[in-house]
């Protein structure tokens, strides 16, 4: 069965410490997704491509010194995507690997998560849903800036946690 992701129930969000002493969180608002289930019902494939511009911290400077070439570079990598390679599922638990292309590099990462079960939502269409985290070195992508503390560490960590939420409904 073939799924499209439900942009308008699903959330694509990310983490970072600031200072080594607190954390900002952030979100994208435009991307999509689609998957694929075997005849057991068991997900097979997946990818998404996300829309680095609208990333959303809830502070417009911050966003446009993260859509600049010190970061994401909007301007010359407007997109990123993931494309799974290999998905396990054990019940309701799920890992997915994939690789996913940021910055102009694509390196493999890795999503746990759970599933949920099929449903028929009122209006008579079949709907499932995953929760995914994972973790990646944004360096490992070229996003390198940051600028040493007086007191020591780096202004911004380069462990990035994400976190999604989706909702995906049959094609």
């Amino acid at each position: 069965m073939q799924w499209k992701l439900d942009a308008t129930h699903t959330q694509v969000g990310f983490a970072v410490k600031h200072m080594a002493i607190s954390t900002v969180r952030g979100r994208f608002t435009k991307f999509d997704g689609a998957g694929e289930t075997n005849d057991a019902g068991a997900l097979v494939k997946a990818s998404f491509t996300i829309d680095a511009a609208s990333l959303d911290t809830n502070q417009e400077q911050r966003d446009a010194h993260l859509r600049s070439a010190d970061f994401f570079d909007v301007e010359h990598f407007p997109t990123a995507t993931f494309a799974s390679t290999k998905i396990a599922v054990d019940g309701t638990d799920i890992t997915i690997t994939g690789d996913f292309t940021m910055h102009g590099v694509t390196r493999s990462v890795t999503l746990k998560g759970e599933t949920t079960p099929v449903v028929k939502d009122p209006w008579g269409m079949t709907r499932t849903a995953l929760t995914l985290e994972g973790k990646l070195n944004r360096k490992e992508w070229g996003l390198n800036w940051n600028q040493a503390l007086e007191l020591g560490g780096f202004m911004v960590s380069d462990e990035v946690k994400l976190s999604i939420e989706l909702e995906a409904v049959a094609a």
